[in-house]
């Protein structure tokens, strides 16, 4: 079977060609709901959230270079983009908070390979969505260029809310690993072995969290600890 495109493009251009200044608003829901789209529907690799947000970003540089209403700022369209892009990764970084914590709980390490790795994404969200409009702007036609730089600046001096978040959880994570040492001393191996299982699987896992199922996070969890212990 064909694979899904990540992003419908189509209707993005659409919205944004067609967007008039009172109506921009509506653009951020559009985007945000796109994009999570997009994430929800692959694995959630730092690599696959670029894709999506590079996706999202030529379909809304397409519509708004195409937008010819009067008194639209194609600048403020591309803000309104951004915006619903940062809100979508928003509940990416907290999918990822939450199956990190939830293995650190289980005595998961994070010095193992998978979730080290997951911690130093985390940590390199917001300079990926800065790439991602960098390269829009470089991208982009005139006046484009100029309102995806107008963009991107703004987007430096401010940060951007996942970004922000991204640091906070990284750190709630080391945190919390740090107070849980004690207790690993006394871990049975079977919950250890549980954890490993479910950390080679994080970037499913972290799906599966941003889909909202953290039942099947607990059932995940249970089983793999069922099974370390028949071994």
């Amino acid at each position: 079977m064909p694979v899904k495109p990540l992003v419908d493009a189509d209707q993005l251009i659409s919205m944004f060609e067609n967007a008039t200044a009172d109506g921009s608003g509506k653009l951020k829901k559009a985007v945000g709901d796109a994009t999570l789209a997009a994430l929800q529907g692959r694995e959630l690799t730092l690599s696959n959230i670029k894709s999506a947000l590079r996706k999202v970003a030529e379909a809304a540089s397409a519509g708004a270079a195409k937008n010819t209403v009067a008194g639209v700022d194609p600048a403020a369209l591309l803000d309104k983009a951004v915006q619903g892009m940062d809100a979508a990764v928003l509940k990416a970084v907290e999918a990822n908070r939450t199956a990190l914590a939830t293995l650190t709980a289980q005595g998961a390490d994070l010095r193992e390979k998978h979730l080290k790795k997951a911690i130093a994404d985390l940590d390199r969200i917001e300079d990926a969505m800065f790439a991602v409009m960098k390269k829009a702007s470089q991208t982009a036609g005139a006046p484009l260029a100029g309102a995806w730089s107008q963009v991107l600046e703004k987007m430096q001096a401010g940060g951007t809310l996942s970004g922000a978040q991204a640091s906070a959880a990284a750190e709630q994570v080391a945190r919390m690993a740090e107070q849980m040492q004690g207790a690993l001393k006394t871990t049975r191996a079977t919950s250890m072995r549980a954890a490993q299982a479910l950390a080679e699987s994080y970037t499913a896992m972290v799906s599966g969290v941003l889909l909202g199922m953290s039942e099947a996070l607990q059932s995940a969890g249970s089983a793999a600890a069922g099974k370390a212990a028949k071994k």
